[in-house]
C-alpha cells in the first residue's frame, strides 16, 4: 500500500491556509467584524460556553459590534467576560443588549498586529512545509519498497513542491491583504 495520498497533503496544506486566514479575521482592523468575539467564552449556567451559544453577535456599523443576550440572568457574566477578553471593548449594557464600540487603532498598534499577521503567516508557512516533507518522505518509503519508480517519485515531489508553492503564495496574499488592512485604517 503506498503511503503517499495526494488528496490527504492537500488537505492537509488547505488546512494550514485556512486556519491562517481564521487566525488573521480575528485580529482587530479598526472595523467591527462578529468574528472578534469568537475566542470570548462566557461562565454561564455553571459551565464555561462560547458567546455564540448565549448571544446573537451583530455588527450594526462599522465601528459597533451589537451582542443581544437571550437570558436576561447571563448579561452580566457576558459583559464580564467580553471585558476580561484582552480585546480592548468596553460595553456598553442596554438592557439585554451590549454594544461594543470599536476604538481607533493607535499607530503602534496598528505596526504590532501587522507584526503579528505576519507571524500567523510564518506558522502556517512551516506547517505546510511540514506537509511537503512528510509527502517526500513518503514517496521515498514508496520508492525504496519498489511501489513507484524513480521517475514517478521525481513528478510526484515536483507536484508536491507546485502545490507547496500555490499554498505558500495563498499565505502571502493573505497575510499581505490583512497587513494593508490593519495599516488602512
Amino acid at each position: 500500500m503506498p503511503q503517499y495520498d495526494k488528496a490527504d497533503v492537500e488537505r492537509r496544506m488547505k488546512g494550514a491556509v485556512e486556519s491562517l486566514k481564521g487566525d488573521l479575521s480575528g485580529l482587530r482592523t479598526g472595523r467591527a467584524n462578529v468574528t472578534l468575539l469568537d475566542p470570548v467564552v462566557v461562565e454561564v449556567y455553571g459551565s464555561h460556553m462560547p458567546l455564540n451559544q448565549v448571544a446573537t453577535v451583530s455588527a450594526p456599523e462599522p465601528r459597533m459590534l451589537s451582542v443581544q443576550v437571550w437570558d436576561r440572568s447571563n448579561v452580566t457574566p457576558v459583559e464580564k467576560a467580553i471585558r476580561s477578553a484582552g480585546l480592548g471593548l468596553n460595553p456598553i449594557t442596554d438592557g439585554q443588549m451590549l454594544r461594543l464600540p470599536i476604538p481607533d487603532l493607535t499607530e503602534e498598534r496598528r505596526k504590532e498586529l501587522a507584526k503579528l499577521a505576519g507571524q500567523y503567516a510564518e506558522k502556517a508557512k512551516i506547517a505546510v512545509r511540514n506537509v511537503r516533507r512528510d509527502a517526500n518522505d513518503a514517496l521515498k518509503t514508496d520508492e525504496n519498497k519498489k511501489e513507484i519508480s524513480e521517475d514517478d517519485r521525481k513528478r510526484l515531489e515536483t507536484e508536491v513542491q507546485k502545490l507547496t508553492d500555490e499554498m505558500i503564495k495563498a499565505i502571502d496574499e493573505a497575510a499581505a491583504h490583512k497587513e494593508k488592512e490593519i495599516m488602512s485604517q
